[in-house]
């Protein structure tokens, strides 16, 4: 079964990796432009180009897939299926149309829920419990396709979203392979999703950076986890500006206003969460500054409480 892999960062160059690895024939690969990172503006190619130049095969960047060059390409390539993880662009309808066993997708949530390009971050934002992973059959509709395999795992209290990313890669690679012999042997199933259950993940930007101290404690600290490693949870706290990186629940009680540091010590900084539980914030970094434990930047910095 001839494969074209479709995909761009990290997430995707693990199944990649792990389709080579178990010997499937990825005759091409496709995925986003180089982009300029770092002060240097240097072009840095993606996981996935770096995984593919290391194994030989030929990679594709086209800056669109609506005008013909993408297709003509597939053509040439004659692939049986096509593997879209992570890619970042909509697959027109003319590519879901041309391999023998259509385009699937590796998608990191139980579909229905959290469909869109944030599933990790915002599963994790909202205090899912539970998450997963989900092989499907692309349609036109954004993650709408059948369903074809999910496995779960279970959210950890303090995990951040970069931490699920690394642990949900490999089980969507696992996944993937399962996926693919079955297909190729005609047992794999078709699972309508049913739109009724469907949530959506859009982006995470800029602006939603500030934490809103009036949400309830275990909230605020969902907050701070789900948005590493970007954008990162935002405070100005003592009248500085922070990155919040780690927090817990005191289980204490303030009569304070929400945003109110309550205390700052050798422990870290205590704020007042909405119904008047506190946070301790205990790692953090300054603007300007390192990441460092709260109680250490505090040593140098004293801060003002109530």
């Amino acid at each position: 079964m001839r494969i074209v892999f479709m995909g761009t960062p990290d997430f995707a160059a693990c199944s990649l990796e792990k389709l080579l690895a178990e010997g499937f024939d990825v005759c091409g690969v496709f995925c986003q432009p180089d982009k300029p990172r770092d002060r240097g503006h240097k072009l840095v190619p993606c996981a996935v180009k770096q995984t593919a130049q290391a194994a030989g095969i030929g990679v594709y960047q086209p800056e669109k897939l609506r005008d013909g060059t993408a297709l003509a390409i597939l053509k040439d390539l004659k692939p049986d299926i096509i593997v879209v993880v992570a890619y970042g662009r909509i697959i027109p309808e003319d590519i879901l149309a041309l391999p023998k066993y259509g385009c699937i997708n590796v998608h990191g949530s139980l579909l229905p829920k959290y469909r869109g390009s944030a599933p990790i971050q915002r599963a994790v934002l909202n205090g899912e419990a539970v998450t997963g992973v989900t092989t499907m059959y692309l349609s036109a509709g954004m993650d709408e396709g059948d369903m074809i395999y999910t496995a779960e795992t279970a959210i950890g209290e303090r995990e951040t979203s970069g931490e699920l990313f690394e642990r949900l890669a490999p089980m969507g690679a696992e996944l993937l392979v399962k996926t693919l012999r079955d297909i190729e042997a005609g047992t794999a199933p078709r699972i309508p999703q049913d739109g009724s259950q469907a949530t959506y993940a859009p982006p995470l930007t800029k602006e939603e950076s500030p934490v809103d101290w009036t949400k309830p404690v275990q909230m605020v600290l969902k907050h701070i986890y789900g948005m590493q490693p970007w954008p990162c949870a935002t405070a100005e706290l003592g009248g500085t500006a922070f990155k919040l990186f780690a927090g817990e629940a005191t289980g204490r009680q303030s009569d304070n206003a929400p945003g109110t540091v309550v205390s700052a010590g050798k422990a870290g900084i205590e704020v007042v969460c909405g119904g008047g539980e506190t946070l301790l914030v205990t790692e953090l970094q300054a603007a300007g500054g390192r990441r460092m434990a709260a109680g250490a930047y505090l040593l140098g910095h004293p801060m003002e409480v109530r």
